[in-house]
């Protein structure tokens, strides 16, 4: 099979409820091998698409192909054999362990009697190995936090051995840590085993740093498609996103709230790390454009020091700094 072969593919879908479109249209396509995340805003029809992408919900119109066969030509043991989903909705997995939970993932193939071969019982072992869950398979699921219960049911997914896994906001519940490890994860499945991975998320940052394409739904009820890059640069990201308050800021690859920009004429010297984030506290610390001193930032003894050469001033934090500046200017 071919890096480059289709594995999913939609043509004029159109997705709702009874006769209320949410997204129309859709020409839509996953290839083998590739992570392409789905982004936009709460009410866009994120969720509303995967379950009509995987046969779940029925599309008002339009067709989606599963391995160039209509997905509604399946049962739903052949589409398990083909299609793993990990929602995002908090498990109810009573007193399983982890082991088996995972095991579960081999269910379109064992039946009720969940007799595992060998092949199963290490096919198993490897997805736990992948997913870093090894030490928990003897643990209960409701020991465990909630990024390692989403690590589990990834490797839940990776046992049913398919060609595409599709995961609803697969980080929603999880602190920052989780978040990139999650990501970091997924992004590796792809480059190693040439999966095709679909999430819906709202972590735009990872997504820009870990897609290999995107899914924008936009404003008018379609969705962009392409490489994080050129979405950003035809536009298509801010267009999803932005608003009278927020922009996407294209030098740092963010949004960011509208305002005049402070730091246009300011003379920082320094340390380029350092430089970012004194940088980064004083747009914070004053909204509104005003007239900011000469700073230089010197390291003596791996410390750093905040120096205003003209007013003589030196400072141990950028927040001895700040304090300083703001009784320096009459508005704050």
């Amino acid at each position: 099979m071919g890096i480059n072969k289709t594995i999913l593919k939609a043509s004029k879908l159109t997705i709702g409820y009874k006769e209320k479109e949410v997204l129309s249209e859709l020409n839509l396509e996953l290839k083998k091998g590739q992570l392409t995340c789905l982004l936009g805003p709460n009410g866009a029809g994120k969720s509303t698409l995967i379950k009509t992408l995987t046969g779940i919900q029925k599309a008002l119109s339009g067709t989606v192909e599963l391995n160039d066969q209509l997905i509604q030509s399946y049962n739903q043991k052949q589409i398990a054999h083909q299609l793993s989903l990990v929602l995002t909705d908090r498990m109810a997995t009573g007193n399983l362990t982890v082991y088996a939970l995972v095991s579960l993932g081999r269910f379109p193939y064992t039946g009720w009697l969940g007799t595992l071969n060998a092949e199963d019982q290490e096919l198993i072992q490897w997805a736990l190995e992948v997913t870093g869950t090894t030490q928990f398979i003897n643990r209960h699921i409701g020991e465990l936090s909630d990024g390692e219960k989403q690590k589990v049911m990834i490797a839940r997914a990776l046992v049913q051995d398919t060609d595409i896994i599709i995961l609803d906001e697969p980080t929603a519940h999880l602190d920052s840590p989780n978040r990139i490890e999650i990501f970091h994860l997924l992004r590796e499945l792809t480059l190693n085993t040439s999966k095709t991975i679909l999430i819906s998320t709202h972590e735009i940052d990872m997504a820009i740093e870990h897609s290999d394409n995107m899914w924008l739904a936009m404003p008018n009820h379609s969705i962009s498609m392409g490489l994080p890059e050129d979405l950003i640069l035809n536009m298509s990201l801010e267009k999803a996103f932005g608003s009278e308050k927020l922009s996407f800021d294209y030098m740092k690859g963010k949004f960011r709230r509208n305002r005049e920009e402070l730091l246009k004429d300011l003379s920082i010297s320094g340390n380029p790390i350092h430089i970012k984030w004194t940088q980064s506290a004083l747009e914070r610390a004053f909204p509104e454009r005003i007239d900011l001193p000469e700073i230089e930032i010197k390291i003596e003894n791996e410390r750093p020091t905040w120096v205003l050469p003209n007013q003589k001033e030196s400072f141990n934090t950028i927040a001895q700094l700040i304090n300083y500046l703001k009784t320096e200017n009459d508005e704050y």
